[in-house]
Formats: structure tokens, C-alpha cells, sequence
């Protein structure tokens, strides 16, 4: 069963950014799939460093197109980026030395934090693209 089902309430309504997306939750299902099917730490490290790796990639894009765009929260939403991809890294470092395993709390991580990303900092993101202003953030 899927950890996160794709659906409208995840489209942003940026096209590049929608399919980013829902690769990115194909491969968090996948990861969970994997865990939860017991398959071997080998398999696992190669699904969470696709998933390292294309999270980078899809992050560039987002900051590439705030950047063309002089998008106004471009500083808030970037270090939102920053910190999810030391938090990865840092679990990804302990997971491949042996010192850490994929767990149900790790999932609900990627979870919550991709469904909050997306729903909140990305659709203000998607929405200034279109040419509508963000609301400013309430949060530092």
C-alpha cells in the first residue's frame, strides 16, 4: 500500500513541477514498499540514493525557477531545502555505515515533510509563478 497517494491536492499546477513531484512520491512509495517487503539493505541503499539524488535534482529546479522569477520567499523556501537534504544526508550517512535503518518513523518523515513542503511553501511557489503574489509567510 502506497505511503502517499498521488492526487489534485498535491498538483501545485506547474507542470515541471507536478511531474517532479510525483516522481519524488513514487520513489518515497517505493522506498517504503522495499522496507516493508524486508528486502536486503543493498536494495534499500540504492532506493534511498535515487531518492537522495533526484530530491536534489528537483530542488535545483525549484530554485532555478525562483531565481529566473526573483521570487520573493526564494530565501525561506530554499532553506527549507537545505535542511531536508542534511537531515537525508546525515541518516543516509548513518544508514550506509550500518548505524541507522529504515523505519516507520523515517517514513512518516519523508512523508509529512514532502506532503507539508508541497502543500504549503511549493503551492505558494507555483502560484507566483503563475504571476499571483505569495501570501508572505507567518513563520521564520
Amino acid at each position: 500500500m502506497a505511503l502517499i497517494t498521488w492526487g489534485p491536492i498535491l498538483t501545485v499546477g506547474h507542470k515541471e513541477i507536478d511531474e517532479q513531484h510525483q516522481k519524488l512520491v513514487a520513489l518515497v512509495n517505493q522506498l517504503n514498499d522495499a522496507m516493508h517487503a524486508g528486502q536486503g539493505k543493498e536494495a534499500l541503499q540504492r532506493v534511498l540514493a535515487e531518492l537522495v539524488r533526484y530530491t536534489q535534482y528537483h530542488f535545483g529546479t525549484e530554485e532555478r525557477l525562483m531565481a529566473a522569477n526573483k521570487y520573493p520567499l526564494s530565501a525561506e523556501h530554499k532553506a527549507e531545502h537545505v535542511k531536508f537534504v542534511a537531515d537525508v544526508g546525515a541518516f543516509k550517512k548513518k544508514f550506509d555505515a550500518g548505524n541507522a535503518t529504515l523505519s516507520v518513523e523515517i517514513m512518516n518523515f519523508l512523508r509529512d515533510w514532502l506532503g507539508k513542503h508541497i502543500l504549503q511553501t511549493d503551492k505558494k511557489l507555483a502560484l507566483a509563478l503563475r504571476g499571483a503574489a505569495p501570501k508572505q509567510s507567518v513563520h521564520a
